[in-house]
This record gives C-alpha cells, sequence and structure tokens, in this order.
C-alpha cells in the first residue's frame, strides 16, 4: 500500500522502488453529468503520472530515447472526486522485465483513496516505436530487485 492512503479490503501493496506523488487539478471539463470527475479522466491521471515518474526517475538519455504506451489498465473506484478538490496520484514501478512495467498508481484526496491503478505499459524506442528493453542500470533505477 501507497503512504498516506487507508488499507481497504484488496488494497494494492506498495511497489519496490521509488514513488512519485502527481499533483492533479480538477477542471471544470473533468466533472461529467453526475456532478463529479468523469471515469475516463483517472485515466489521463494515470498517463501524466506514469510519464512524471519516468522523467523523474531515469537518467536525461533514456528519457530522450524510449517512450511508455500503455498496453492495459484495471481500476477500482472507490470514491468520487469532484471540482474543488485536491487531488495527488502516487505512482511507481511493481515490477519490470523486458520491455513492459506493471505501474501502480492510487489516486488520494489527502487520506482519502480514491482510486487505485493497476495499469502494464510497453517502452518502446522514441525514432522507430518498437518495444525496447530497457538496461539493467535503468530499471535498477525504478525497481529495488531489477
Amino acid at each position: 500500500m501507497l503512504p498516506n492512503s487507508r488499507a481497504p479490503r484488496g488494497a494494492l501493496q506498495a511497489p519496490p522502488g521509488p514513488l512519485t506523488d502527481y499533483p492533479v487539478t480538477v477542471r471544470v471539463e473533468d466533472i461529467d453529468h453526475m456532478g463529479h470527475v468523469n471515469n475516463a479522466v483517472y485515466l489521463q491521471w494515470v498517463q501524466s503520472a506514469v510519464v512524471r515518474h519516468w522523467e523523474r526517475i531515469a537518467d536525461a538519455e533514456a528519457v530522450a530515447r524510449h517512450l511508455w504506451v500503455a498496453l492495459k489498465h484495471e481500476i477500482t473506484y472507490r470514491s468520487p472526486a469532484f471540482l474543488t478538490d485536491t487531488i495527488v496520484a502516487t505512482t511507481g514501478i511493481e515490477r519490470a522485465a523486458g520491455a513492459k512495467a506493471q505501474f501502480q498508481t492510487l489516486i488520494r484526496r489527502g487520506d482519502h483513496l480514491l482510486a487505485e491503478v493497476n495499469s502494464l505499459w510497453c517502452c518502446i524506442d522514441h525514432q522507430s516505436h518498437r518495444p525496447v528493453r530497457l538496461p539493467k542500470p535503468t530499471l535498477a533505477r525504478f525497481v529495488a530487485s531489477a
């Protein structure tokens, strides 16, 4: 479980590597007909958090040479988010092998867990857009056990 979040039944455990907090600004256009943030917006937050995590942890050469594309997202919504909420998406890599990495993101309003997201991403070469294995030194920056 990531820091500063409640532990609901079935909650995810903390990834072994470093974490990145990504502050989220809820925009008027994020609000749906039910008066809360539309579920699809959470995926935009996850994508931004994963990219920010990569840019923060990877060295400049790796960031310039590689991109990440999402392959799969599994979201458990726990509570709605609203326009005036202060939200943080905390993300880290659960595990990585070859060209793929399992990212984990918790979306919180203070200590209140709004959503848990497990997502599978593929690292691709910036120019060819083909999957590429990350070198062990790069992986080691993200996952303590890499």
